[in-house]
This record gives structure tokens, C-alpha cells and sequence, in this order.
């Protein structure tokens, strides 16, 4: 039976249709269309084997609620991923007592090979009946991609930043449990784990779609004619010849914060250009760009001097670092484009890339990076509402606004002074 389903990403207002199968108790789609409009391509809303957004009867006009983005499971979850800081000793306890409660629930518990490899779990013998039953794996030799249902994280951002890059397809919803630094990202108390999960598998949970981007650097794509030209007065500059049909693709993958291109080691300004939908938008002349998801808005973004973006608001940014112009400001443009960043012909140095902090590596001329939105977002599981959770983690990793408050007058009379 097929099942047709009009999806809208967050506040388009804009309906489209995806097809899907339905095999048994889960929802499998037929094919994953890239709609080409200005607010981004459809987003999948299932995630992993078992898990997608439940559906909501009540949507008016066909906009999307983001309070009614629940998580159902079509199946019971069996297969749980957990995730945990490493080199952090005080992580030790915690990931003992979270394993003993997966396995003890009959759940397939997934751990890292390092993790479990290390020393101090491997010299305690009260672990070792819960550590022989733990599934390894090892990034980048062992997909498991199709096989979890829910991913547990314990640390800081950086652990859901990497649970995120070992899924470059649909992803299964993250719960993050604040046993890091900063934990902007992981609303959970690891205090009230057990109640936590257990309402977790029960269902019906709010969860916040956090967009990716989708990234390829191409290697020798970009071509520009011998005749160089001018900036407008309005910084847009005319069409230059990109050849579509050539280069190759070195590298193809999914950031949940930001991409960034600086100058590295060169004491030069970087010089790269920026393109929208395959027009010449300007030239970025300083340190570097950063373009991020709403998710990054808070991250390196944010201390670039960008506004701070809710994660449901469908939008990429671009963020300049120390351009070297006084009127080059961040602007957020919207989730459906496709951006592409090339060296400028007149650049003296290379420009470097890196993903989410990682993968690291140097652009030269020729090279291009296209960026756009991804169709499978990030479901993070919250605490308590998806708007509540972003403000409360604003004002308690971020101190946002956070100023002494001023005090009232006393009487009358004081007012009367004020006004004279």
C-alpha cells in the first residue's frame, strides 16, 4: 500500500508530495526528491529503523507545528548506541551505569572498540559480564548505520557533533546527557537517567530537527574566463563561466555546525569567493567564512559576531571572520540554496576547510565547496519542549542577557524628581 503524504520543511507554507511504501510497521520512502524551492528540500522524518515524527492531524494550511514534532516508534527499539566522551575519567561511572541498565532491559547495547578498550574498564572485573556483552565497532571500517534504533550521548556537544558524522544518512534520535563542559546541545541531567530513557522508549517525546548541511568539495570544477571582472558598486559582480561537467568529488558529507574556511598558516588575507545558486554574490576578504546551520549559530558563528538562530528556523548563514571591510555584515539566506566558495583568482595563498572541526584540509584554485541543506536532519531528542530547552540553554551555557536587574522606584516623590 502506498501512502501519500504532504510534508512541509518547518514554516514553509509550501506543500509537497512524498511517496512512501508501507512494509509491516515502518514507512519506507519510495525516493528522496530534492525540492528545489527557497526553503529547502524536504526533510526525512525517519530515522533509523524505527523511529520517525508523529504524524499531527491538527496542522492548519499544511505549516508545521513545531510543537507538535513528537517521536513514535513504529517497532520497540532494541539496538541503542552510546556514545561517551573519551579521556574524561569521570565519564567511567556514568557509562557503567548506563550499559548495566541497557543490558539489563534486554537492549543490544553499541559502544566504539576504543571505549571499551580502555584500561580502566578492562582492568574492572565487576564490568566484565556487562563489557562481553557489548557490540563494538570502529569508525570508518564498520557501518552501522542501518542497524540502531536510538543514540545515547554522554559529554559535551563534541559527542553529538560525532554521532552525527558516523551517520551520513538518516539519523536515529540522539538523547545528549550534560556531562561535558559546556553542553549547549545536551539538555539531559544524568542524575534522573533511568526515568529519562524509560519515558524515551514509552514514545511521544518532543524533538527538534537540527538541519545539516550537505557538503562536496570538488576538485578542478571551477573554470574562469581570462577576462577578469570588475565589482559592481553593489558588490554583485556578473556571471562567470562554471563548468558543471567538470572536477571531482573528493569529499561528500553531512555538518551539523558549520563549515569553515580560513587562511591557515598564511599571513595573507584570505580571498575566496562566494557564489548563490551559481551567481557571483562577493568577494571575502579577511580570515575566513563560516557558513553553519542554525544549530552553529551558537557555536563559532556566534563568536563571529552572528545573531543567534533557532534551530527550527530553516536558514543557512554566512558569517565572515575579521573580513577587512566595515560593512561586511553575517546574512542568513535561505535553507534551499546552494552555496559554492571558490578561491578567488586573485587570491596569494590557499584558503583551508574544515567540517565540524574536522577533516581538515587545503583548497587551492580550481577546488570548489557546494553547500546546501541536508535532506536528513539531526533529531534530538528535549528535556522538556524544543522552545524551552534553546532558552534555558542560552541563559545557562551562554549567560545570555544576563545583566543586574534595575531597581523600582520607592514613592511617588521619586517619580515627581525624575520627571522635573
Amino acid at each position: 500500500m502506498s501512502i501519500l503524504i504532504n510534508k512541509i520543511l518547518y514554516n514553509a507554507g509550501l506543500p509537497g508530495n512524498i511517496c512512501y511504501h508501507d512494509e509491516g510497521a515502518r514507512l519506507e520512502p519510495v525516493c528522496c526528491r530534492r525540492g528545489h524551492f527557497l526553503h529547502g528540500p524536504y526533510p526525512d522524518t525517519h530515522f533509523g529503523p524505527k523511529a520517525c515524527v508523529l504524524p499531527n492531524p491538527t496542522s492548519v494550511m499544511h505549516i508545521q507545528d513545531p510543537a507538535s514534532q513528537r517521536l513514535t516508534w513504529s517497532k520497540p527499539p532494541l539496538n541503542v548506541l552510546v556514545i561517551r566522551k573519551i579521556r574524561d575519567e569521570t565519564l567511567l561511572e556514568p557509562f557503567k551505569e548506563l550499559c548495566r541498565f541497557l543490558v539489563e532491559k534486554h537492549l543490544m547495547v553499541y559502544v566504539e572498540k576504543k571505549v571499551v578498550d580502555d584500561g580502566s574498564l578492562m582492568t574492572d572485573d565487576s564490568f566484565s559480564a556487562i563489557r562481553n556483552q557489548l557490540c563494538t565497532f570502529r569508525e570508518g571500517y564498520d557501518d552501522i548505520s542501518d542497524c540502531i534504533d536510538l543514540i545515547i550521548c554522554l559529554g559535551g556537544d563534541g559527542t553529538l557533533l560525532y554521532a552525527s558524522s558516523l551517520f551520513q544518512g538518516s539519523v536515529p534520535p540522539v538523547m545528549a546527557f550534560h556531562l561535558g563542559s559546556l553542553g549547549f546541545l545536551a539538555p539531559f541531567k544524568f542524575e534522573s537517567f533511568k526515568t529519562e530513557v524509560d519515558k524515551v522508549f514509552e514514545g511521544n517525546a518532543a524533538i527538534i530537527l537540527r538541519s545539516r548541511l550537505k557538503v562536496k568539495v570538488v576538485k578542478g570544477m571551477f573554470q574562469r574566463n581570462e577576462q577578469l571582472f570588475s565589482t559592481q558598486e553593489n558588490g554583485i559582480a556578473p556571471h562567470n563561466h562554471i563548468n558543471n561537467e567538470a572536477g571531482k568529488i573528493t569529499l561528500q558529507l553531512q555538518v551539523l555546525n558549520e563549515v569553515v574556511v580560513d587562511r591557515g598558516p598564511s599571513s595573507y588575507l584570505s580571498d575566496v569567493d562566494l557564489y548563490l545558486d551559481g551567481r557571483l554574490i562577493t568577494s571575502v576578504q579577511g580570515d575566513g567564512v563560516i557558513v553553519s546551520t542554525p544549530t552553529g549559530s551558537t557555536a563559532y558563528a556566534g563568536a563571529a559576531g552572528a545573531s543567534m538562530i533557532h534551530p527550527n528556523v530553516p536558514a543557512i548563514m554566512v558569517t565572515p571572520i575579521c573580513p577587512h571591510s566595515l560593512s561586511f555584515r553575517p546574512i542568513v539566506v535561505p535553507a534551499g540554496v546552494e552555496l559554492m566558495i571558490t578561491l578567488s583568482p586573485d587570491a596569494r595563498n590557499t584558503a583551508w576547510v574544515s567540517f565540524d572541526g574536522r577533516k581538515r584540509q587545503e583548497i587551492q584554485h580550481g577546488d570548489s565547496i557546494k553547500i546546501t541543506t541536508s535532506c536528513f536532519p539531526v533529531p534530538s531528542i528535549c528535556c522538556h519542549d524544543l522552545v524551552y530547552d534553546w532558552f534555558d540553554s542560552l541563559a545557562q551555557c551562554l549567560h545570555w542577557n544576563i545583566r543586574k536587574k534595575q531597581t523600582r522606584l520607592t514613592d511617588a516623590s521619586d517619580s515627581s524628581e525624575t520627571d522635573n
